[in-house]
């Protein structure tokens, strides 16, 4: 018990934070903005993203702050709601930086969001650590002020392919006989899921047979799914945030949609267990984290007490929006420590140097800003909870591919 105290009191140390002392001593306070989506198409996951980073301040705050040179700092954050559109994000982006004078930003809910506000933050030279912006092309455009804790989009749907390559037996097929349909929304997180999907099943020998582009609002996918009851592809891939996950989720089950492998992105956050009940069975899920991992850190524990004090905070359990949004906190008071300055450019090097786990996950940027330490984990609802399946260091059950039939279940 004494060693495990000893790491613990390493970790708060390494994180900058004042173990014992109270929030009312500190010196200072480092307000961080942020454009969170309030409204609009992605609220859901945008009250995720700000309970996030809200859980995370609070407990650096109790914890007694963040040491910057010989000052004790609190943290707060400044919101603004960009209403779900990218144009709404740039221009609030640029008010909490030229008049609200905020010197580090964290980042909105989605990659159509985050493409939007990075050129701001590049310009006026603000560091912005982002939670929710998984598209690889964020990463392409030389940024040098921005950093994402997460796993990039080509990743997420990755582990699902090879699944259901090692499993073709199980439809007595090889993997280069089956067949996939995909199903995304037209923004470009999804867009890069798709063609990461493409170039994994092209790995695999598998043929694309549907390859549609959900409608604007994400409401109805029933013309793609007509398609899937006449073709009867092996492998169904949807990606439309949570909505679209609730949408597919609901309307496979209404209309009796029989396909061997259904993975999708964002089943937690949408809540199809608690919204769909059995109708989300065997569904495979893409998730950037999951509270059975073994990750610690010093402010939160591990990873199933975050999600704990979570759910008991929120009252509902922790989708990884949520996970993901809190880590980039403690990725600010890290480097907010080791910068020993509130200089953005010093901030930003620190930023850039970063080497540390947090009950999330391995955190260590590459020079693009990307985060190189974290694997995705594939989920499966298995008797109305998320079981980790892939990958298999962290699979708590075997996969069960085929999904069985409508009409064999009870």
């Amino acid at each position: 018990m004494i060693h495990i105290r000893m790491k613990l009191a390493a970790a708060v140390a390494a994180l900058g934070l004042i173990a014992g002392a109270p929030a009312a001593l500190a010196e200072c306070t480092i307000t961080m903005g942020a454009a969170v989506s309030i409204t609009g198409k992605y609220s859901t996951n945008g009250m995720h993203t700000k309970n996030g980073y809200d859980l995370a301040v609070k407990m650096i705050n109790d914890k007694g702050g963040v040491k910057v040179g010989d000052k004790t700092c609190k943290l707060a954050v400044k919101y603004y709601d960009d209403e779900s559109t990218p144009a709404r994000g740039a221009e609030l982006a640029e008010r909490l930086i030229k008049q609200d004078g905020v010197k580090f930003m964290l980042g909105p809910y989605s990659s159509g969001l985050t493409k939007a506000i990075a050129p701001v933050t590049e310009k006026h030279k603000v560091p912005m650590v982002e939670a929710n912006g998984a598209s690889r092309s964020l990463f392409t455009k030389g940024y040098k002020y921005l950093f994402a804790v997460l796993s990039t989009s080509e990743q997420y749907l990755q582990s699902a392919i090879a699944l259901a390559a090692e499993n073709a037996g199980k439809l007595g097929k090889k993997p280069e006989q089956m067949t996939v349909a995909l199903a995304m929304e037209n923004d470009p997180f999804s867009q890069d899921i798709r063609a990461g999907v493409m170039e994994d099943a092209k790995r695999h020998g598998m043929k694309i047979v549907i390859d549609d582009k959900l409608p604007k609002e994400l409401n109805d996918m029933s013309a793609t799914l007509t398609k899937v009851k006449a073709l009867k592809p092996d492998i169904l891939v949807v990606s439309g945030h949570a909505k679209g996950a609730a949408t597919a989720v609901r309307q496979v089950a209404e209309m009796r949609v029989d396909v061997p492998v259904m993975a999708m992105t964002h089943c937690d956050s949408a809540k199809v267990i608690k919204k769909f009940g059995k109708a989300a069975e065997y569904t495979l899920c893409a998730s950037q984290w999951a509270p059975t991992l073994s990750y610690k850190d010093g402010v939160f524990g591990s990873a199933a007490d975050f999600a704990k004090l979570f759910e008991k905070t929120y009252n509902y359990a922790p989708p990884y929006q949520a996970a993901e949004s809190a880590a980039a906190v403690l990725v600010y008071a890290d480097a907010f420590s080791r910068a020993g300055s509130l200089d953005p450019d010093k901030v930003r090097d620190a930023l850039a140097k970063t080497e540390m786990q947090t009950f999330y996950g391995n955190i260590k940027f590459d020079e693009t800003g990307k985060n190189i330490a974290k694997p995705m984990v594939l989920y499966q609802v298995l008797g109305g909870k998320y079981v980790v399946v892939a990958p298999s260091k962290w699979a708590a059950a075997q996969a069960v591919i085929p999904r069985p039939k409508w009409s064999e279940r009870k």
